[in-house]
């Protein structure tokens, strides 16, 4: 049985964080490399490593929160292997390189605790949305794990000069440094969404990436509000 197995098992460790399968992130935990991970999210580890849930520090970052799309966020800490998944969906690992990325909450899986990090609005997009959009801003050098519901797809902006639509509710990630507008649009509405009505898109210009699921999240993250 050992043999039929053997597959499965883990390959050697390489880096901070890393794939195992499409699935599942395996991080090596070391003493004084402190790790933000989504609450629930540990499917196992080994060696010996603490979970602290909702820690002073994300407590006063969460409290900004003020949409109701914070993130369960737990401390962990110590040596060995931990692995981590967010229900099946696939895991994509970044290294940031003393550069940002700013996340949807609900894509959030991991990340070095050393990294800055804050709850930032989304500029341009509160006409749209009401009381606007808030995303996870984390910047400086070191490791960050989102999830994907489904294979994402990568799109360079910077590679034209036309602007780059993405539905809301697909969107993972981008850049920072991207411009972002909200467009509207009434033909589109049976078409883009899920819902009936006007139908919302986030355009993106500039120098940058945007990373979106084949699979729009159930938050609703983009809506009308009266």
């Amino acid at each position: 049985m050992n043999q039929q197995l053997t597959g499965y098992a883990p390959t050697p460790v390489t880096a901070r964080m890393e794939n195992h399968g499409s699935t599942m992130l395996r991080v090596a935990m070391a003493t004084g490399q402190d790790l933000y991970a989504r609450t629930g999210s540990m499917v196992a580890y080994e060696g010996f490593i603490q979970y602290e849930p909702n820690p002073p520090a994300v407590r006063q970052i969460a409290s900004q929160w003020i949409t109701g799309e914070g993130t369960p966020i737990m401390k962990c800490s110590g040596d060995g292997l931990l692995y981590l998944a967010d229900y099946g969906a696939d895991v994509v690992v970044v290294n940031l390189n003393n550069d940002s990325l700013s996340v949807n909450g609900t894509n959030v899986l991991a990340f070095d605790g050393h990294l800055t990090w804050g709850v930032e609005r989304v500029k341009g997009l509160a006409k749209f949305t009401g009381q606007g959009l808030w995303n996870v801003c984390i910047s400086g050098t070191g490791w960050v794990a989102i999830t994907s519901r489904g294979t994402p797809i990568v799109v360079d902006c910077g590679r034209g000069e036309d602007e780059t639509y993405v539905d809301p509710d697909a969107l993972v990630a981008w850049s920072p440094n991207l411009k972002v507008k909200g467009k509207r649009s009434f033909k589109a509405s049976s078409l883009i969404g899920r819902g009936s009505g006007e139908a919302y898109q986030m355009a993106f210009s500039g120098q940058g990436i945007v990373v979106v699921q084949p699979s729009e999240d159930s938050t609703d993250r983009l809506r009308v509000r009266n």
